[in-house]
């Protein structure tokens, strides 16, 4: 059952012009494909599972792409054959969840090549038992496209051990995560819209701490609660965790309970080029167990903290903090953990080239009482912040060297001594006072 040029016509005329499916593209997908509609597959007239699931079973086995038109569709546990290609009208073919058997819309298991494009994907806020909309499983070359997923009683798009990409989605109003993968095998998610979840954005996981080599690129992500409360593993736009060699870049992150990018666990992890505003704790976090991460080229705007590189204590080391613009920070008032720091570090640092300004408590921190080793904290600008450079002088802290900073219009102090968190009376700027702590070199610094 292929098109005719009748067919094609009266397609190209049934809103494809007006939601952004172009002719020229048209014309390139429907001679060769299949119709949804020449199965049975229809709208308003009740559940559609058997029907859609006999058209997507023939398309595969002839190896040629389904069209789904334009229309609203009652389906639920459909399940997709390796090779599928299902084409939809962008924004007007819809695959409404009915809540059949609590199964979710759409699953890929074991599959090589599905391809989905132009596809609307409802939850209907109906039960999902725990799962999501769309589920793939041990699928290599996943493609999805073009599609938009919204209303999940759970998360949008679960992935586990999946190859391929997620792209150009608009994935909304999730009870937990827009898209929860877990030990990918070689994913980029790139280009989607994701708002308004209730507890993540993306998360990017591994079971054990190991390899993974997702890219996360140039997303738009807002608005993610913390329904679920906790300490940091929710609230998130963008959540790492034992995920090694993970890219976070050029993404748009804002309006987050918690972190815009938290990296846990994750080694040799980059977060580089995001653009993060109003974040309600620390903007840009590689927390536990880590080695090696480079958080650089970042703007921060309107958050409780900057960026964090933590948890000596637990094995986190080894990192870049460079380059970053981070600005108008703030302190969570009545909060125990009240942050206003622009840039917190502890072991095998290097903290260079970074402007921060309007931290109300402390520009660049170094270290946590004993929790500091071989850090280096140069040529950067810090301005308006009560304590411009803050460094551990607690009994076994390691050393740091603090040189040839610009440091502007401080409140207190300059630069500071601290023990875990309470500030030494005396500048450290001053030679004799810095000549006091063995462990701090400081020079060249200039103070206006």
């Amino acid at each position: 059952m292929v098109f005719s040029r009748r067919d094609f016509l009266t397609l190209a005329g049934f809103g494809a012009l007006t939601t952004g499916f172009s002719l020229a593209a048209l014309a390139k997908v429907l001679p060769s494909s299949l119709n949804a509609r020449n199965f049975g597959v229809k709208t308003g007239g009740g559940d559609q599972s058997a029907a859609l699931q006999n058209a997507i079973d023939q398309a595969a086995s002839k190896q040629m792409p389904l069209f789904l038109p334009g229309g609203d569709y009652a389906v639920s546990n459909i399940t997709l054959p390796s090779g599928l290609q299902l084409i939809g009208v962008p924004g007007q073919s819809m695959l409404s969840y009915n809540g059949g058997g609590g199964g979710g819309l759409l699953s890929a298991n074991g599959t090589g090549n599905v391809s989905l494009s132009g596809l609307v994907l409802n939850g209907n806020t109906l039960d999902l038992s725990g799962s999501a909309l769309f589920v793939a499983q041990d699928a290599t070359g996943l493609s999805m496209e073009d599609c938009r997923i919204f209303d999940s009683s759970a998360n949008c798009i679960s992935l586990r051990s999946v190859s391929g990409r997620i792209e150009n989605c608009e994935l909304a109003n999730a009870r937990q995560a827009a898209l929860f993968s877990i030990d990918a095998q070689g994913l980029i998610i790139t280009t989607n819209h994701v708002h308004d979840c209730d507890n993540n954005g993306i998360l990017v996981w591994r079971s054990q701490k190991s390899e993974d080599g997702t890219i996360v690129t140039q997303n738009r992500i807002e608005n993610i609660a913390t329904v679920d409360g906790g300490s940091g593993q929710n609230g998130n736009g963008i959540n790492i965790f034992r995920a090694h060699n993970v890219i976070a870049a050029q993404n748009r992150i804002s309006d987050c309970a918690f972190s815009a990018v938290r990296s846990n666990a994750g080694s040799a992890c980059q977060i580089i080029g995001n653009s993060c505003s109003r974040i309600k704790e620390v903007a840009l976090y590689a927390e536990f167990g880590f080695e090696g991460v480079v958080i650089a080229q970042n703007i921060v705007e309107d958050a409780a903290a900057g960026v964090s590189i933590t948890n000596f204590n637990n094995g986190g080391r080894l990192g870049v903090c460079a380059n970053n613009i981070i600005r108008n920070l703030f302190v969570r008032e009545g909060e125990k953990d009240q942050r206003g720091i622009g840039i917190g570090v502890e072991a095998d640092t290097l903290v260079t080239g970074n402007l921060v300004e309007n931290a109300p408590r402390i520009g660049i921190a170094v270290g946590w009482g004993k929790y500091m080793r071989d850090v280096s904290v140069t040529n950067n600008i810090i301005r308006k912040s009560r304590i411009g450079i803050a460094a551990s002088i607690s009994l076994g802290a390691g050393k740091a060297l603090i040189a040839n900073n610009l440091i502007s219009g401080s409140k207190t102090h300059a630069i500071a001594g601290f023990d875990y968190g309470k500030t030494l009376p005396q500048e450290l700027m001053e030679a004799d006072n810095a000549k006091a702590f063995d462990n701090l070199t400081i020079s060249g610094n200039v103070v206006s």
